[in-house]
């Protein structure tokens, strides 16, 4: 019983994940779950090219000089 407890309190994140990773699957909230997560990127991406324009712009020439 001892080692039941441990096992629980030293996993209890993992569990928690794994319940909630089959609650999404079964329920087919994984489209909204990674639609919202390829927005999120999105906006990240866009925020980060937006204040980064030069460097971003030299990167990107640099990437296509070298092919």
């Amino acid at each position: 019983m001892n080692d039941l407890k441990s096992f629980i309190h030293e996993y209890r994140g993992a569990i928690i994940g794994g319940i909630i990773a089959i609650i999404v699957l079964c329920t087919g909230l994984l489209k909204l779950v990674l639609g919202i997560l390829i927005l999120c990127i999105g906006v990240f991406l866009g925020n980060y090219v937006q204040q980064n324009k030069y460097e971003v712009k030299q990167k990107l020439l640099d990437f296509i000089n070298r092919i």
